[in-house]
């Protein structure tokens, strides 16, 4: 056998955020998946919700996905009934998404699953639980992602 150092992948945060990350979306989808819900649908109305004006290209930019899938999450979430799509009477080349009561409601539904898996996840951390979220929160912001003080 070489010389290689085989703990070398498993001892960054890359490879350890991805695996983490990857056991959280699992525990997440399947925790939402009650409500009929995908991870994608509640990133939207977290991103709606944070910045309500918003228009439909500027939420697949910036969720980062394909306006074409992004028409799909929100033709899904019209037929829940948790947003409603209007022309912009400013601009009729534009739509307007609003969250309506049933999507907050699926919102706040979410949120407390994802609080819920969080403790689960970060038991062993005991006390020391509350700064790494706030480390967390601050590599977020880094990237431009929400986080609980965005608004």
């Amino acid at each position: 056998m070489s010389d290689i150092d085989a703990g070398a992948l498993a001892g960054t945060a890359t490879f350890q955020l991805g695996t983490l990350g990857a056991i959280a979306t699992e525990r997440f989808s399947t925790a939402i998946g009650a409500f009929g819900l995908k991870p994608k649908h509640a990133g939207v109305l977290q991103v709606l919700l944070l910045d309500p004006l918003i228009s439909q290209q500027e939420l697949a930019h910036k969720m980062g996905v394909a306006p074409s899938l992004m028409v799909g999450l929100l033709d899904f979430l019209e037929s829940a009934g948790a947003i409603e799509r209007e022309r912009d009477p400013a601009d009729r080349r534009r739509q307007v998404i609003d969250v309506t009561d049933e999507g907050e409601r699926l919102y706040v539904l979410c949120a407390r699953a994802a609080a819920s898996i969080e403790v689960e996840l970060l038991a062993g951390l005991g006390e020391r639980a509350e700064g790494f979220r706030k480390l967390l929160a601050n590599v977020a912001e880094d990237f431009g992602l929400p986080t609980r003080d965005t608004r």
